[in-house]
């Protein structure tokens, strides 16, 4: 039992500020000045083909055999 309860007292103490330190990093790396931009770009993303809506597959109506989606059904 004698790994078990140092191992255990380093889970309560030492890990505890590791965890810490680490998620205390990770949200100043996520939330940094310079990476404003980035995020802006990543939430716009579903706004690219506000204008029209993008095609299913990416091809024209020619490839398709010149019908519209709805007559394909």
């Amino acid at each position: 039992m004698e790994l078990y309860t140092a191992l255990r007292q380093f889970a309560d103490s030492w890990a505890v500020v590791a965890f810490m330190i680490f998620l205390f990093g990770m949200v100043l790396f996520l939330f940094r000045p310079g990476n404003r931009e980035i995020h802006r770009d990543i939430a716009n993303t579903v706004f690219r083909n506000d204008d029209r809506p993008a095609s299913d597959s990416g091809r024209s109506t020619e490839e398709a055999g010149g019908r519209t989606e709805s007559e394909a059904r």
